[in-house]
């Protein structure tokens, strides 16, 4: 019963829609009343029923829609334990049967790269499902040496307690035979050891965890990127290309894999191919991104998906990489490598970045992404606009929530487009949107203000005079042209009397 009473909770907010249910249903009863009661029905009476009928059916139908909206909203508010600022969640009714399983309903989000980058695309996304697969880059392979560094860091972004994870997997060990050795690398090779496959270790590793969604490795096989110039010159080594490239001031003519034969790991294709969303990118175009849709069948499956092909341009460019890149130039190079066919959105950056910010890049030899935005449509690809940038610290990032929320948005549109308006999975997503799109807004505002600000600040161009120079100018002004005389009279005077002496 406890359960039960808990339902009509000041917090919950439902009585109000249980009170118009029941306006509805006494103005029905009413007017049915009516009409049994009237022996003769006059105009005026007819329109009192009628009224009164439609009336009581609007306030019912109003109130059940907005009553099952509320329970959804509830369950959602009650499934987030936490909030941003760490607190607990609004509301938390006993009496609830609800668990994180409905997440599971969610979308299937592949995301594909490498990085900072797909770290922060499956940080947004964790918060509208757990169907995310995160594939990461795998380069410079070695059998008796697995990297674990994109894996480990993906891992801590697909946590709930991420912060508490990143300190667990990079800690590391102090006075003991495995001094400087990280907890993660050490947990990820006995998993791998444990069930004899790097593939099936990592997923084992990734549900004891309970983390949300999964990891996994591109390919199993032992590659190395490798890069050939504009000059010529052919460069191995993911670490070496950029260095070289801007070393020689030239540019990439290519990326490619060696061998060009390497197979995707166990599950990646699977992953692709059922996916309601593939997203690429963002993250170094030549070494995080490309790499990936090289290794065999991958761009092929991508391209064969019904899924919805999203890629995330980056906002700054990178040296020895992408120089003076415009969003058209990063397309033509994706293009170039995989085929036309590989995405159907570009989601891009407005480039609305405070200059102090950029000039420190600037001397770094990186600039913003040029926004040549009617060009790259011209590609036949769909550009998406949105402010995605902020500041951390003194440097420019993605802001992961504008990243999920734009591309849940586009997940909404297709589920519209193929009426599933109605089905838990559009539900739980587009309820999850609402909220998040109505705080950008309020975060657009403020930056709005700021902007007027530092616009109003530049227009006026003077220095504000202090209350005591406002008041007291005129009486500065005198003390120093008083001065200024004085000074002048005493080297007249000094002159009269050496034409004395």
């Amino acid at each position: 019963m406890k359960g039960f009473f808990s339902w009509f909770n000041s917090k919950t907010k439902i009585k109000r829609w249980i009170f118009l249910i029941l306006v509805g249903v006494c103005l029905t009863c009413f007017a049915f009343a009516n009409i049994i009661e009237a022996k003769i029905l006059r105009p005026k009476e007819i329109i009192k029923i009628v009224a009164s009928f439609v009336g009581g059916f609007t306030a019912i139908v109003i109130g059940f829609i907005y009553m099952q909206k509320r329970v959804l909203e509830i369950l959602i508010e009650a499934n987030n334990t936490s909030t941003k600022q760490g607190k607990k969640a609004n509301i938390n009714i006993k009496g609830l049967i609800f668990n994180k399983t409905m997440y599971d309903e969610g979308p299937k989000v592949v995301v594909i790269g490498g990085g900072n980058g797909i770290n922060t695309v499956i940080r947004g996304l964790k918060k509208y499902t757990n169907n995310i697969t995160a594939i990461v880059t795998m380069s410079d392979l070695d059998k008796e040496d697995l990297p674990y560094g994109e894996i480990k860091d993906s891992i801590v972004a697909l946590s709930d307690k991420e912060e508490l994870m990143r300190e667990l997997f990079h800690f590391k060990f102090k006075d003991s035979a495995l001094s400087g050795v990280d907890f993660g690398d050490i947990y990820l090779t006995a998993m791998n050891e444990m069930f004899d496959s790097p593939s099936v270790g990592l997923k084992k590793s990734t549900e004891v965890l309970n983390i949300t969604g999964q990891v996994m490795p591109v390919t199993l096989d032992k590659l190395t990127i490798c890069a050939e110039l504009k000059d010529g010159t052919l460069v191995e080594g993911r670490e070496k290309i950029p260095q070289i490239t801007y070393d020689k001031v030239t540019e990439i003519q290519r990326i490619y894999i060696s061998p060009s034969n390497c197979i995707a790991a166990p599950g990646v294709i699977e992953a692709i191919s059922e996916a309601d969303a593939i997203i690429i990118g963002p993250g170094s175009l030549y070494t995080d991104v490309l790499p990936n849709l090289l290794v065999k069948n991958i761009s092929k499956t991508i391209k064969e998906s019904k899924g919805l092909k999203i890629y995330i341009s980056n906002i700054m460019t990178e040296p020895g990489q992408t120089d003076n890149y415009s969003i058209t130039d990063h397309l033509e190079a994706l293009f170039a490598h995989t085929g036309k066919e590989i995405i159907d959105y570009c989601i891009a950056d407005t480039g609305e970045i405070v200059p102090e910010y950029v000039r420190k890049y600037n001397q770094e030899g990186q600039d913003i992404v040029l926004q040549d935005i009617d060009k790259a449509t011209k590609k036949g690809i769909k550009i998406i606009h949105k402010h995605l940038s902020k500041i951390e610290g003194e440097y420019i990032r993605h802001d992961s929530d504008a990243i999920a929320s734009s591309i849940i948005e586009l997940i909404c549109n297709d589920l519209k487009f193929r009426d599933k308006e109605s089905t838990p999975e559009y539900l739980l997503i587009n309820s999850v949107l609402e909220d998040e799109l109505k705080r950008e807004k309020k975060e657009s505002k403020k930056i709005r203000k700021q902007k007027k600000k530092l616009e109003k600040k530049k227009k006026s161009g003077k220095k504000r005079k202090s209350k005591f120079n406002h008041k007291y100018s005129e009486r500065i002004e005198a003390i120093q042209t008083t001065t200024e005389k004085k000074n002048e009279n005493q080297k007249l005077y000094q002159e009269m009397e050496k034409l004395d002496k």
